[in-house]
């Protein structure tokens, strides 16, 4: 590696704040400067078909959707999964991870490297690979993306910062309420600021990219598909559970966006109300086939029907899953993300604390 490639490390407080869609808007907005980067992986998370090649799904769509050459990618040291840890436990793996990392960065090219980093700040530790380590191995500075909840959110930067030290370039806080937007703004923002962590973005909370696609539902929930199997792209932001009688469960559907609606097979007069509503996906359970008129009402509507083996608590709980684990692989989500960095990040504040 010259003298002339910077690594940056984006990293997180906690699983699923947005890593990857920041990297993606972050990424597209630096191409359009005419910027060489580079992206890395060091700690697999998610799984393809092809880990044998040492690819990860998360990896393998960032670096298509980037277009960047072979020698732009860098793919995991290792997967994070139970048999890796528990061999590292065992002492059945005495690799030099640290070590390793430095010979793999050493063959890469590129203006800045952008890697992704482990989920947490701890997450990693067992390897000699956490977030603060890894920034050491890189002398990486570090960028967080940091999920608003609440205001203590101020309590883990502040944590972050004590840990990161002078690794620490900055934060994005995202997913902020539309009702918190202001005070996110006026005053957590100048606070970060007055301690010394630049503040290079508030991202405001999105339906869409909290959202699941139907065809992730069909594959989590391991449904049949009953009809309108070519609408498994319809995007589902929100859960709703027919378990109501009639009136009260149409008053309660009328109310919703883009549901998915979870309901009996038996309850017929259910999912007719849920066909006339904002709903993207009808989900039947207990394996009861519907009423040949529901199948043939939801084809004229163009809503897909789905059919579980599943009691409803069982499936309402792997569609919640779902919901807390989504990942940004629709292309419409890739769109607004960089309609929404575009917006809402400083990119040349960002671009001259890294020194560009």
């Amino acid at each position: 590696m010259t003298s002339a490639v910077r690594n940056l490390l984006i990293g997180s407080t906690e699983a699923y704040s947005g890593k990857s869609a920041a990297i993606l808007g972050i990424a597209y907005q630096l191409q359009q400067t005419k910027l060489d980067i580079a992206y890395g992986k060091h700690l697999g998370t998610s799984l393809a078909s092809n880990r044998t090649a040492g690819r990860e799904e998360d990896l393998d769509f960032i670096a298509e959707e980037l277009q960047l050459s072979g020698d732009r990618i860098h793919s995991p040291l290792l997967f994070l999964d139970e048999q890796t840890i528990h061999n590292r436990l065992q002492g059945q793996d005495p690799t030099d991870y640290p070590q390793k990392l430095r010979e793999s960065v050493a063959k890469q090219s590129g203006e800045l490297i952008l890697w992704e980093g482990p989920g947490t700040i701890a997450e990693g530790k067992l390897f000699d690979l956490s977030l603060v380590q890894t920034a050491q191995v890189l002398d990486a500075s570090v960028f967080l993306v940091a999920r608003f909840h609440s205001i203590d959110l101020v309590d883990s930067l502040l944590a972050a910062k004590e840990q990161l030290g002078k690794y620490l370039l900055g934060v994005l806080i995202n997913d902020v309420p539309t009702r918190k937007m202001e005070a996110t703004s006026n005053i957590i923002r100048p606070f970060l600021e007055a301690q010394g962590i630049p503040v290079f973005g508030i991202l405001p909370r999105s339906g869409l990219l909290r959202s699941v696609s139907v065809k992730e539902l069909v594959n989590q929930l391991r449904a049949e598909v009953l009809c309108r199997p070519d609408k498994l792209d319809l995007m589902v932001e929100s859960l709703t559970i027919g378990a109501m009688n009639v009136s009260s469960a149409l008053e309660f559907f009328r109310k919703g966006l883009n549901m998915a609606v979870v309901t009996g097979g038996d309850r017929t007069e259910i999912q007719l109300a849920a066909l006339e509503t904002s709903t993207q996906c009808l989900i039947l359970t207990g394996h009861i086939r519907p009423q040949r008129y529901i199948l043939n009402r939801a084809e004229d509507l163009e809503i897909p029907v789905l059919s579980v083996d599943l009691d409803t608590l069982t499936t309402v709980e792997i569609i919640d899953r779902a919901f807390g684990n989504v990942r940004v692989h629709e292309p419409i989500k890739v769109h607004y993300i960089h309609e929404l960095m575009a917006e809402h990040f400083d990119l040349k504040r960002f671009t001259n604390l890294l020194g560009f």
